[in-house]
């Protein structure tokens, strides 16, 4: 069985949508990650940090699904992670109320022996900094890597941000952030601008519109499920990085063919992510659905046709 490991926060969030609002619930870029990927039966580890507040039940929630917590330091002394963010009728657009970075200020990440040879790892969206320490820790290259980052660090920590794309093989960005990253407007120029920096594979991700898949000239495009009702987006491009790394862990198989799959699989797995607040759904989620589901995509974007 493939070994994942998963870089990222681990958190509280706080979430208000036109269609309720919640308290601190569980969330965190790794979480969502963990969650996703946990649907592929991979073994996978988490390397985060959480305060003395954080619940034991919520790491026994992931526990559950064979996710490893060995990784996920206590601070008992400190407070976990929290964000509280305000999504606007179009869902699109979301407004951050509070970020208390509490325990993450001073994380200093420790890769756990048994994952030192992980065969993938999923680099969550976290400061760069912590991103390369965990590469730094890993003696042998993983089989690949892939890289999830925002325009805050963009904005403050470009250079380190920079050396941390040099030494990965996929990066997962949305529309705006390969504009900023690149300076280009043309998402195909961006790609190409940003396969220059080191990644092999770019991904950028469109939200209710799909993802893009580049790799050397060669374009893929994974339409995003069009549903009745979405309550929440909060973590859905987490969900979609989980879902990307799980299916290529599960199979081992990183061939652009096989990634197209992966695409899919994310966008899959992120459409389920949005029906609920918070990790509830991706939590209670089940094999069958997931299956019906699929093949919704595959009804989506299959057709036939004659060329003269």
């Amino acid at each position: 069985m493939s070994k994942l490991l998963i870089v990222g926060t681990v958190a509280f969030d706080a979430i208000e949508t036109p269609f309720g609002q919640t308290d601190k619930i569980l969330g965190g870029a790794a979480t969502y990650i963990s969650l996703s990927a946990s649907q592929f039966g991979v073994n996978s580890g988490i390397v985060s940090v959480v305060g003395g507040d954080f619940p034991k039940e919520y790491l026994e929630k992931l526990n559950a699904k064979n996710i490893n917590t060995d990784g996920i330091e206590v601070i008992e002394d400190g407070k976990t992670f929290f964000w509280k963010g305000k999504y606007h009728n179009d869902l699109n657009t979301r407004d951050t109320l509070i970020t208390d970075l509490n325990v993450l200020a001073n994380f200093n990440p420790i890769v756990p022996e048994n994952f030192k040879d992980t065969e993938f790892l999923m680099l969550g969206n976290l400061h760069p900094s912590v991103q390369m320490a965990v590469i730094k820790q890993i003696p042998i290259r993983p089989k690949l890597v892939v890289l999830d980052t925002m325009n805050f660090w963009m904005d403050n920590t470009l250079n380190e941000l920079m050396e941390v794309i040099a030494k990965i093989d996929v990066i997962t960005i949305n529309d705006e952030e390969a504009r900023q990253l690149s300076g280009e407007y043309s998402l195909v120029k961006a790609a190409q601008k940003i396969h220059k920096m080191g990644p092999k594979y770019v991904v950028i991700k469109k939200g209710e519109h799909g993802a893009l898949l580049f790799n050397n000239g060669d374009v893929f495009f994974a339409p995003a499920l069009p549903l009745e009702e979405v309550f929440d987006p909060t973590g859905a491009g987490d969900t979609f990085a989980g879902g990307f790394i799980g299916h290529i862990a599960k199979s081992g198989d990183i061939s652009f063919e096989n990634m197209k799959r992966a695409v899919i699989s994310g966008s899959n797995l992120a459409s389920f992510c949005v029906e609920k607040f918070g990790t509830e759904r991706m939590e209670n989620i089940t094999h069958d659905e997931i299956q019906k589901r699929l093949l919704q995509f595959k009804q989506l974007t299959q057709f036939e046709i004659e060329l003269s």
